[in-house]
Parts: structure tokens; C-alpha cells; sequence
């Protein structure tokens, strides 16, 4: 099962490193959009419809990987319209680009298409949410019967007694159908889909020039603020909040003396702080996307967890 983790991971890692978002420079500086304060990117999938933005890429027209010539429309956008060598991009960036465009134009706001898409893929994740969910909670029955195998091999250090312990272990995960590695697989499937929300809003102006209630898509919160938009306030609150609860919720069945939680609490405020930095750079739709699954994850979180402690 570690071999087969090792290769998933280094898998992963691999696709990540193809096709990603490239930044447009001028020079040495990266191009931002003034407006936003928006990083802008090389690599964008689709030309652009505001006039201002328009002339800024015409500016740096050959230093983008496609001319603007050649780009499609961001209607006319399929992903087989362009010759972007990347397995990342072509399994992730594209079709999910492609998809929030299409319900986008649909629903005629990029803001709800990219919240709506966010929690689509939530609900195909449950059967993965529930099985992660029962496994924590019967780690958490299992609490008392790993201190007690803690307790025996505590000051026992020989291969004999380490081989033991694990046997043990293995025993008692086996019992109550756990298995650990699956039990990190929801979190490994959740970071490339939050990279892949995130490069395709970078790279599509379609979203990135939208708007949602009285903020654009594309601009930070630190620009928004800066704009006396004081809505921003509210989303990095929002960010916060939700991303605590998240993590507060998958913690509730650990027991809270143990070394592990001990770990985890620390790893928790780490991302929190972490989150807090984060957002205040961050465009718009990624941070709508945030908030909108991680609260959905809370509230998906307590009713299973709810109905499996009825069948308990």
C-alpha cells in the first residue's frame, strides 16, 4: 500500500508540473491588471472581451504562448481549439474551463457558474466523503485500544517488539475497516481540483472579467479594500470562518489528548494563519469557490455524521 501511495503522489506531482499557468512579464516584473491588481498570465485560453485588458495583451502580444490572433473567443472555446502541450491542462484546465464557461453563459454569471460547478463536484465526491467520515469515526473508537497498545510497547524499542506493535495495529485497523492511506485520499483529490479551479480562472478571461454581486472576479481583496468595496471584509471573514469549521468538524472525532490531535490542532491554526495570508491575494472566484465548498463540507459533514451515529 506505501509503494502504491509513493506512486500516486509522485503521479500527481508530475501532472502538476505540466502546463501550468505561466505569468506574463514585462521584463523581470510580472504584468498585473490595475484594475484588480490580478496577476496576468501568458497562457490564457481565450482573448479577452474588455477593451482595456484587450490592449494590455496586444502590448505583450508575442510574449504569449498563443498569439491573440489565434486564440477563440471565450464563447467559441472548446478545449481541442488549442495546441497546449500539458497532460495537466488537457485532463484538468481545459474540460473545467470549458464546463464553467458553458454553464456560465448559461446561468449568465461566471460567479454562480464557478460556486454551482464547486459543489457539483462535491455531491460526485460523497461516496469518498462518507467512507472518510466513518473511518474517523471509528478511529475514534478505536482510541482506547490504541493507548492500550501504546501503554505495552511504550519503553520497547527491539525489532521484535516495533514488528509486534504493528501486527497489532494493522489487527485492529483490519477489525474495524480502517485504512489510513484511504482515509488522506479525499485530501489529495481536493488539491488538484482547488489548482485547477484556480489556473482556470487565471487563464480565462471570460471569468476573470466577471462580476458577482458588486465584486469582480478577478480582483483581490486587498485591491477591493483599497477601492472602499468593504464587501471583500466580509469574504476573507468568510474564508476564515469556513475553513475553521471545516477543519474544526474532521477534528471532532479525534480525542483531544492524544498525540495525534496534538499534531493536528497545530497543523489547524497553521492553516488558518496560512488561509488568512493566502486570501488576501487570491482572485474573487477562487475565494467564492472556497467558501462555498468548505461550507457545504460542514453541513455534508454533520448530517453524515449524524446518520451514521443513528446506525451505530
Amino acid at each position: 500500500m506505501k509503494k502504491r501511495t509513493k506512486i500516486f503522489i509522485i503521479a500527481l506531482l508530475l501532472i502538476l508540473l505540466t502546463g501550468c499557468t505561466q505569468t506574463l512579464k514585462d521584463g523581470k516584473e510580472a504584468v498585473t491588471n490595475e484594475k484588480t491588481g490580478q496577476t496576468l498570465t501568458s497562457n490564457i485560453l481565450c482573448k479577452p472581451s474588455d477593451e482595456d485588458l484587450l490592449k494590455t495583451y496586444e502590448k505583450y502580444d508575442g510574449d504569449l504562448k498563443v498569439s491573440l490572433e489565434d486564440l477563440p473567443t471565450c464563447k467559441e472555446f472548446t478545449p481541442n481549439k488549442l495546441k497546449y502541450q500539458g497532460l495537466w491542462e488537457s485532463i484538468f484546465i481545459k474540460p473545467l474551463a470549458y464546463i464553467i464557461l458553458k454553464f456560465g453563459y448559461l446561468v449568465k454569471n461566471m460567479g454562480i457558474s464557478v460556486m454551482v460547478i464547486g459543489l457539483i463536484i462535491r455531491l460526485i465526491m460523497l461516496p469518498i466523503q462518507i467512507k472518510t467520515v466513518k473511518q474517523s469515526e471509528n478511529m475514534k473508537k478505536i482510541q482506547p485500544e490504541m493507548e492500550r497498545i501504546e501503554r505495552k510497547y511504550r519503553n520497547k524499542t527491539d525489532n521484535d517488539s516495533l514488528m509486534a506493535k504493528s501486527q497489532e495495529t494493522m489487527l485492529l485497523y483490519k477489525k474495524y475497516e480502517i485504512n489510513p492511506v484511504s482515509g488522506c485520499l479525499l485530501a489529495f483529490i481536493q488539491l488538484p481540483l482547488f489548482f485547477a479551479f484556480l489556473e482556470a480562472i487565471n487563464r480565462v478571461p471570460a471569468i476573470f472579467e466577471g462580476n458577482f454581486l458588486t465584486m469582480n472576479l478577478g480582483m483581490t481583496p486587498v485591491t477591493g479594500i483599497m477601492q472602499h468595496n468593504y464587501l471583500y471584509i466580509v469574504l476573507i471573514i468568510l474564508i476564515i470562518l469556513t475553513t475553521y469549521l471545516s477543519f474544526k468538524i474532521s477534528m471532532a472525532s479525534q480525542d483531544k489528548n492524544s498525540e495525534m490531535a496534538q499534531q493536528m490542532n497545530f497543523m489547524f491554526i497553521f492553516m488558518i494563519l496560512m488561509v488568512s495570508v493566502a486570501s488576501l491575494s487570491l482572485p474573487t472566484a477562487i475565494a467564492l469557490y472556497w467558501i462555498v465548498t468548505n461550507g457545504f463540507a460542514v453541513i455534508q459533514n454533520f448530517i453524515i455524521k449524524k446518520l451514521i451515529g443513528k446506525r451505530m
